[in-house]
């Protein structure tokens, strides 16, 4: 699905739009993620006229570490048991934080202006926690944008039940997969969600 004259071809471009292909999104969207260090998901939900969407005012994004986590694919089998791998770093956790508040800055509706760092570090304190705690020390260098937290199982309910008080989410890879299309979902479907890979010196955009 992505043969060696593709990957040149798309590295020697200056921005590349991709459409569904592959067996599976490790074939050719992670893999390129990874190789190319398009470390920042970013998929906006907008509500748009005419469209079944939960309410008319929803206007969020979400931004979503894009290199790391679980899907490292760092996985192995121990006897009868299968482990994956979750890697969390501070570099990864730094700058895709930095993105959040940096996107949160430049918003059109200055209503809120305002970073949700989703995680569960109550439960996974070494991989979580480190995450909360890096987005926590970026948000002491953006001091006019409002910072909270949020465990992901109440943002995925708060998501169905008030989205209109959502801005910027940051969140990790996996959280990030998962509440991007419950996002999609609240404002009309999958069809309504684009989605953008964004390193320094690359972009790759998508439908979900």
């Amino acid at each position: 699905a992505l043969p060696d004259e593709t990957f040149e071809a798309i590295k020697n471009s200056d921005a590349c739009l991709k459409a569904p292909v592959g067996e599976s999104a490790k074939d050719v969207i992670v893999y390129l993620r990874r190789k190319l260090d398009l470390y920042a998901n970013i998929r906006p939900a907008r509500s748009y006229p005419n469209m079944p969407a939960l309410r008319d005012d929803v206007d969020l994004v979400i931004v979503r570490e894009n290199t790391e986590d679980l899907y490292t694919g760092e996985e192995f089998d121990i006897g009868d048991a299968a482990v994956a791998m979750r890697i969390i770093s501070e570099k990864a956790s730094k700058r895709i934080a930095n993105y959040a508040f940096t996107i949160a800055k430049k918003r059109e509706n200055p209503r809120q202006r305002k970073v949700t760092c989703v995680h569960k570090s109550n439960v996974m304190k070494k991989t979580d926690g480190l995450f909360a705690r890096t987005c926590s020390k970026v948000a002491n260098d953006f001091s006019d944008i409002k910072f909270e937290e949020m465990y992901v199982d109440a943002c995925s309910m708060n998501l169905i039940r008030q989205p209109q008080e959502f801005d910027v989410i940051v969140t990790t890879n996996l959280f990030g997969d998962i509440l991007s299309d419950e996002s999609a979902q609240v404002v009309g479907g999958l069809g309504m969600a684009p989605a953008a890979n964004i390193g320094d010196n690359f972009g790759l955009f998508e439908p979900v």
